[in-house]
């Protein structure tokens, strides 16, 4: 009988070890999701509302998404799913054109 309950408590003991270590690559990936939030990102909140963020304030952990042209303040938690990350657009380097001077050669025929 003593077997058999080493044998269960084993078979115990590694179930939890697998769960656990699933939770902490759910929340690493949670955590890394969060992170990444920025203006522009489109998401789906829990309640299953599309929605464009415009404003983030980590601080209070409040997002601010422009849903078609209204404007809805909702917890970070609220964040279920991120469908569209924004594209960075290449900042343009500001080449200055140099006017090119032409100089006049005049040739003397004398």
């Amino acid at each position: 009988m003593n077997l058999q309950f080493l044998w269960m408590m084993l078979v115990f003991g590694g179930l939890l070890f697998f769960m656990q270590r699933q939770q902490r690559k759910q929340q690493a990936k949670r955590q890394e999701q969060m992170a990444s939030l920025a203006k522009g990102t489109e998401i789906v909140t829990i309640g299953g509302l599309y929605g464009v963020i415009d404003e983030i304030d980590r601080e209070s952990n409040k997002m601010v998404l422009d849903v078609d042209g209204v404007y809805l303040t909702f917890e970070m938690t609220a964040l279920k799913a991120v469908v569209n990350t924004p594209v960075v657009e290449e900042t343009a380097v500001d080449v200055e054109q140099e006017e090119v001077v032409e100089e006049t050669i005049e040739t003397s025929d004398k």
